[in-house]
């Protein structure tokens, strides 16, 4: 019975030894959960509504934003806007790569601005703003700290974008706002 509980408390400790290893190279982001990036506007408060200014309804600028907490080792930054709400999906609004680590901000209309910058989901290159067809939809402005620069060329699409970021996220922060346009 003792060799017996001894070789069971063996192989307990050589098991989760070996889950340890196993879980340590997956995704460098679970070891930086605690890492978490700031993002904010002046524009308009988490889970506000974004001013028409922003919108198809409006200028269709890119709000100005406000970064904070990125890692010291983030040698880029990626954001993406997106609605998860739209009918089809999933829809990407806005693309940007190669964002300096050091930057904590994006005036408005910095879309224009960007060092690469993605095709969005209206087929345009850099930001289009919120159109949702109907009723009040959510848009995700997302910022990345990765390990590395992207050797992605300007105009990628969202998944070309993914790919290479995936295994390479050391943090990540979002803001949400909402949008109904007044038909």
């Amino acid at each position: 019975m003792k060799d017996y509980l001894h070789r069971t408390v063996w192989f307990t400790a050589l098991f989760s030894a070996i889950l340890v290893l196993l879980n340590a190279g997956f995704d460098k982001a679970s070891a930086q959960e605690g890492k978490n990036m700031k993002i904010t506007t002046s524009a308009f408060q988490e889970g506000g509504n974004i001013p028409s200014k922003f919108t198809c309804d409006g200028a269709d600028v890119s709000p100005p934003l406000r970064i904070e907490g990125a890692p010291a080792s983030a040698k880029s930054l990626v954001l993406i806007m997106d609605d998860p709400d739209a009918p089809g999906g999933v829809f990407t609004h806005w693309l940007a790569w190669n964002i300096d680590p050091h930057t904590n901000e994006i005036p408005e209309g910095g879309a224009r601005i960007m060092p690469a910058r993605g095709t969005n989901d209206f087929g345009k290159l850099g930001y289009g703003g919120p159109c949702p067809p109907s009723g009040t939809h959510r848009y995700f402005f997302k910022i990345f700290a990765l390990d590395f620069n992207l050797d992605l060329k300007s105009g990628a699409k969202r998944h070309e974008l993914e790919k290479q970021i995936h295994g390479h996220i050391i943090a990540r922060g979002q803001l949400m706002g909402g949008y109904a346009r007044s038909h």
